[in-house]
């Protein structure tokens, strides 16, 4: 699918999806990856959603950020609350959605200049 934007100028936005993929700014991605307005983290390493550990969300902590967009791939899963800590801990929220919502959230906060990540698992 392709997203259209509106104003997002200076960001990065997603720009598309599909099974398997995004596009952030016209560049496709296959692999876990976070997004911040302001860059892109392309090398997140949790190997998927059962390997999801603390210290993948305390990484996501230090990026300071008032929401996690937390994209588990196709369906929908929920990490279990003990290894959501960091976050609770820095009051930070967290919202767990495919990747393809939180594509389209993000694009959404990010234009109201919110600070969002968006952690995608691909696998």
């Amino acid at each position: 699918m392709k997203l259209h934007l509106s104003n997002i100028s200076g960001s990065n936005a997603f720009t598309g999806y599909g099974e398997g993929y995004v596009i952030v700014n016209r560049q496709r991605y296959e692999r876990n990856l976070v997004v911040l307005p302001d860059r892109i983290v392309t090398d997140w390493q949790p190997a998927g959603f059962d390997q999801l550990g603390a210290g993948d969300f305390a990484q996501l902590a230090e990026l300071a950020p008032e929401i996690v967009l937390l994209g588990t791939g196709s369906r929908l899963r929920f990490p279990r609350p003990e290894l959501t800590r960091a976050l609770i801990d820095a009051r930070i929220g967290l919202e767990v959605m495919d990747i393809q919502a939180a594509c389209r959230t993000y694009n959404i906060l990010a234009a109201e200049e919110r600070k969002v990540v968006a952690a995608l698992l691909f696998s």
